[in-house]
């Protein structure tokens, strides 16, 4: 996200070409992800700790198949499901790897994603969490910012979720076994790291519809377009005076 100069109107460019390139490509994989995902869950729809898992071990949670309008394909085809799922996971993981590395390098990460000052004192995240649930959005300079709540999340979804996804996917791989065994020791067996990838997805998902509602409920138009375009309306403080 850009500054705003001190001379600038009131639409002003917000996203650099690479958020949003990976924003949109992100968008298309976690669904092919998720989906080919809960296609290859209804195989064996049980959940394990440790290195074992088998119809009579005993499972922390067992659940129904999901439903067809839920996976990919929309019926069960296990061959079907991995296919998309392998298909999409190394662009996925390789997407994510470039997107981090080069906002570190073009200071994204420091500028915009960094703790403040004072942005992690209790009364400062306290008053960002009422003003949330009080659906109260930034105006003026303070909407071209993130509040310390979008900044741990989005924090936790790019250095923590995502990496968790992608390293407890390749730990339930066998040919991974055998390349990087450490992998399983880090997660403590391929059950758990089973465990730990479906409820690192479904986390994500909950982010995703969070996420949804918010741009739903702060203005989708001008949200979409700034995802699109990169160019931002900035919504006015009550008193009409631009940023």
């Amino acid at each position: 996200m850009d500054s705003l100069p001190d001379t600038a109107g009131p639409t002003v460019k917000r996203h650099r070409l690479s958020t949003r390139l990976w924003h949109w490509l992100n968008a298309l994989l976690l669904y092919i992800l998720f989906a080919s995902g809960l296609g290859i869950f209804n195989a064996h729809p049980r959940l394990y700790w440790g290195h074992y898992g088998a119809n009579f071990d005993r499972a922390w949670l067992e659940l129904e198949r999901f439903g067809s309008w839920w996976t990919l394909p929309a019926s069960y085809n296990l061959a079907l499901s991995r296919h998309w799922h392998l298909a999409a996971a190394p662009i996925f993981a390789f997407a994510l790897l470039a997107y981090m590395l080069w906002s570190l390098a073009n200071r994204h990460v420091s500028r915009d994603l960094a703790f403040r000052k004072g942005e992690l004192a209790p009364r400062h995240v306290w008053q960002d969490i009422r003003d949330h649930a009080r659906l109260r959005f930034p105006t003026g300079a303070a909407a071209l910012r993130y509040n310390v709540l979008q900044k741990a999340s989005y924090i936790g979804v790019i250095f923590v979720a995502l990496p968790l996804v992608i390293l407890t996917g390749l730990t339930m791989s066998p040919g991974m076994n055998a390349a990087w065994p450490w992998l399983v020791d880090l997660f403590g067996g391929r059950q758990s790291a089973r465990s730990l990838h479906f409820i690192a997805a479904f986390a994500l998902a909950a982010f995703f519809l969070v996420h949804i509602l918010m741009v739903l409920l702060a203005g989708p138009l001008n949200e979409i377009r700034a995802m699109i375009t990169g160019r931002y309306r900035v919504p006015q403080d009550k008193s009409g005076e631009r940023p």
